[in-house]
């Protein structure tokens, strides 16, 4: 087999992450489910919507993770509009949430919108990309103005060290349309 059709066959069988220093390895599934009552995967909750369209004190929705990947040692959750393509793909903002590595189930707290003061245990892997459209943070709530944008989080299980860092599982879930 010469070495394209190999490269070819190993990119089909084997995900890996976007950015230096990560590993390769192949992703599985894991279970994510919103845990808060009032996030139901069908629309965004009255007062969950950024600040602009009228939010009051929009979180994110509690998130429940489990069967995940012994060896684990963070939970990133990505927050896309995947009706905006420049807000899909994390550019509500990337969150990490540090786990010990023999967790195998685990409620992720919510976290303020617009604001960088974060919850300990969370950190910020990249912030919302629309500073400019409302307030910087580094989580925009949705914010499409009632225009039925469907929002969704995709939650990876991570495992780092040092600098490498390798995605074991992922799963997205949807928010609800805003």
């Amino acid at each position: 087999m010469n070495k394209i059709a190999l490269l070819l066959l190993t990119s089909s069988i084997i995900m890996t992450t976007a950015g230096a220093n990560e590993g390769s390895v192949a992703v599985k599934k894991f279970n994510v489910e919103l845990a808060d009552s009032s996030w139901n995967g069908s629309e965004v909750p009255d007062g969950q919507q950024c600040l602009k369209f009228g939010g009051k004190d929009p979180l994110t929705p509690r998130l429940k993770v489990s069967d995940i990947p012994l060896g684990t040692t963070e939970i990133v959750m990505e927050y896309s509009d995947r009706a905006y393509k420049p807000n899909d793909n994390g550019g509500h903002g990337k969150l990490g949430y540090k786990i010990k590595p023999e967790t195998k189930n685990i409620i992720i707290p919510s976290v303020q919108g617009h604001t960088f003061d974060l919850p300990p245990t969370f950190f910020s892997v990249s912030v919302h990309r629309a500073a400019d459209w409302d307030k910087a943070g580094a989580y925009l709530p949705p914010c499409s103005g009632g225009n039925k944008h469907p929002y969704y989080v995709t939650v990876k299980a991570v495992k780092k060290e040092g600098d490498d860092m390798t995605v074991l599982a992922q799963e997205s879930v949807e928010m609800g349309t805003y």
